[in-house]
């Protein structure tokens, strides 16, 4: 540790997710030393948003010492630019849907100068993985999160792939369903990877099967709109058979989707996390089974699929604060 580290031991790390925003203190090993936590929606503007954050964030950041041992502060946000600091047009956080908020600015302002860097969620949580996850070692991997949204963070030749505006990676809006048949997405278009595999998604195809269907289903027991992804893989976890067959068209469309991915970066690996990977092999062996079958057969068999090795929104929030570390 550097004389100015061991002055400043530590930095947030906020994994700023749709629903939820979690943020950590970090020390330069990585631990967690306190954590806390806000519902992301429910605010008028980005500037109501940082006060409630930093409302939270003041008793944890007393814990530590105060604002004169936080060395910086390091966000993965959803259409997070790392070049500017900004979020730009985030579809699903409310206070950003069209708009472009300068939010590492706005959170500077608020604690004391320190100085915040950004970048997406998804490229947070691909930094977690490759220092203190399953990654470790790895120079070439894609990270798929899938939360609200699908969220997607690009390592190739050890390097996160930023692209010259900052937005690269943003598989979760690759294509899936063309025409008039696929399903409305919030960025705007129809189709979207993000409509059918994010938490919100499957908990659509849930609802969609259930309404078609009189199928018995222990997801009959809920209210159709209170059905989360979650609740769907712990259902194929107890053997109910539409919950295994969601988790199947969920698990075949994500592996069709890797298959397209793999052309251009031929990783060494897919790495998943969120709720729908809890349902284990009912929903990672349908993936690798659709890879095989329509990957280019120079690929085949090559990539491994795993799930995260660091819990809930660990890898996100180490991600973030080895963003803040960075910043010089």
């Amino acid at each position: 540790m550097n004389e100015q580290q061991g002055i400043k031991p530590y930095v947030i790390g906020l994994d700023l997710g749709g629903t939820n925003s979690v943020f950590g203190i970090v020390d330069a090993r990585g631990e967690i030393k306190a954590t806390t936590a806000i519902k992301t929606g429910g605010f008028n503007s980005a500037e109501e948003y940082v006060k409630a954050s930093v409302e939270a964030l003041q008793p944890i950041i007393e814990q530590v010492g105060g604002i004169e041992k936080i060395k910086a502060m390091g966000i993965g946000a959803p259409n997070g630019n790392y070049y500017k600091g900004t979020i730009e047009k985030a579809p699903n956080l409310p206070w950003a849907h069209d708009t472009i908020v300068p939010l590492a600015d706005l959170f500077s302002k608020q604690l004391n100068n320190i100085p915040v860097a950004l970048t997406n969620d998804a490229n947070a949580a691909a930094i977690g993985e490759m220092v203190y996850g399953v990654a470790r070692g790895m120079k070439n991997f894609i990270v798929i999160t899938l939360g609200t949204g699908v969220g997607s963070g690009i390592v190739v030749n050890g390097q996160l792939l930023y692209g010259h505006d900052g937005f690269a990676g943003e598989l979760g809006h690759v294509t899936m369903v063309r025409g008039t048949e696929g399903r409305s997405c919030g960025c705007g278009r129809t189709g979207c990877l993000e409509a059918y595999c994010s938490a919100t998604g499957v908990a659509r195809t849930a609802r969609e099967l259930l309404a078609k269907t009189d199928r018995p289903s222990l997801l009959r027991e809920m209210n159709p709109e209170d059905i989360t992804s979650l609740d769907v893989s712990i259902a194929a976890g107890k053997g109910d058979e539409l919950a295994k067959e969601i988790c199947e068209f969920t698990g075949k469309m994500l592996g069709e989707a890797c298959a397209d991915f793999a052309a251009f970066s031929s990783p060494e690996a897919f790495i998943f996390f969120g709720g729908m990977v809890k349902a284990g092999d009912l929903i990672m062996e349908p993936i690798k089974k659709s890879y095989n079958e329509h990957v280019l057969p120079i690929f085949r068999n090559k990539a491994m699929f795993l799930v995260s090795g660091l819990d809930g929104a660990s890898a996100a929030v180490l991600g973030a604060s080895a963003i803040g570390w960075e910043i010089q």
